[in-house]
């Protein structure tokens, strides 16, 4: 056998061995990066995976150019936890225990006496006009810089009574992953909660990588005013606009002005913009975080005072959109789970 023979076996060797090892190494890297890997292989996955192929295959009749894959969530009980009562009431309620000793008077006066109390019976009793009383004296009259201090001091200290873990870690791990399956398939992804936008802001970008820009919520209204020679934003106690219900779609045609193609909830507070969002032409996704872990979360739909998920469970079934059921669809609920 010549050396020229010889060599050109080696080389043919040599082709042959580095194609298979880079075959090799696109089909780990394609296994490693499987979607959404908390999610159990169940319809809810299987319609998420569907859509987004579907709407992202340029040159078929179903591709959506990227500046119109936006896609919209709800926060509270879509995004994280939302129980025993919204993370911003708790918020709230913690934060007049902080400021109590500098306001005596409330040891005798409602809400204020029930919140320090941590009397719930009693604050419920007070009704909406209650709260309203605690969120003005824990969310107003003062500057945007000082209230968004409070709610990131908060964010790194408080823990939730149940898991003893900071609020930011009651995150869904599988709508993470989902996010992140989104964007990177070209979506603009947007909160949309009946929240306030302010309390937010404050967090999300570290929670789940959105900017306060792509984040939409109910508001009150803030001042531009002169204080010390230096401009700032006082946020007064008085409501702007409720983002909430029929509010969602109506802020989404302000705030971004494009329809959604994909957009997801968890309870008859995102119905209309589920509404919203497939009334588009097109190909289009809706879908509802159906709490059914009593053991992992919490169990609860129709008849809760928090999060009721009711008519949009009916519309959901009817106009068959996703439905997720948590406890059989999610590998795991929170990152810190250690035995999922």
């Amino acid at each position: 056998m010549t050396s020229h023979s010889i060599h050109r076996r080696l080389a043919i060797a040599w082709a042959y061995a580095l194609a298979l090892l880079l075959t090799t190494g696109a089909m780990s890297a394609a296994l490693a990066q499987e979607p959404l890997p908390s999610w159990r292989d169940g319809p809810s996955k299987q319609a998420i995976v569907a859509f987004v192929e579907t709407v992202t295959n340029a040159g078929t009749p179903d591709f959506v150019p990227q500046e119109d894959r936006i896609a919209v969530f709800d926060n509270d009980g879509t995004l994280w936890s939302e129980q025993p009562m919204y993370f911003q009431i708790i918020f709230a309620l913690d934060e007049v225990r902080k400021m109590a000793p500098q306001h005596p008077e409330w040891k005798t006066t409602q809400p204020f006496k029930a919140a320090i109390e941590r009397d719930y019976a009693a604050l419920g009793q007070s009704g909406a006009q209650g709260l309203m009383k605690i969120l003005a004296v824990t969310h107003t009259n003062m500057t945007t810089d000082a209230f968004a201090g409070k709610v990131k001091a908060w964010i790194a200290s408080a823990q939730h009574p149940r898991f003893k873990q900071h609020y930011s870690k009651l995150t869904f791990l599988p709508m993470h992953e989902l996010l992140d399956y989104l964007r990177a398939n070209g979506f603009k992804v947007y909160i949309v909660s009946g929240g306030e936008v302010a309390f937010m802001r404050a967090w999300t970008q570290d929670a789940y990588g959105i900017p306060p820009e792509q984040v939409i919520g109910s508001t009150v209204v803030t001042q531009f005013k002169m204080v010390d020679g230096k401009p700032v934003l006082m946020r007064t106690p008085k409501l702007d606009f409720n983002d909430d219900g029929p509010g969602k779609p109506v802020s989404i045609d302000k705030f971004i002005g494009r329809r959604p193609i994909f957009a997801f909830g968890n309870s008859d507070g995102d119905l209309q913009m589920l509404q919203w969002t497939m009334a588009g032409s097109g190909k289009r996704f809706a879908g509802l975080v159906h709490h059914t872990d009593a053991k992992r979360e919490w169990a609860y739909d129709r008849q809760s005072k928090i999060g009721r998920l009711d008519r949009a469970l009916d519309e959901a079934t009817q106009r068959g959109w996703t439905v997720v059921d948590m406890a059989n669809e999610w590998n795991r609920v929170y990152a810190f789970e250690t035995n999922p």
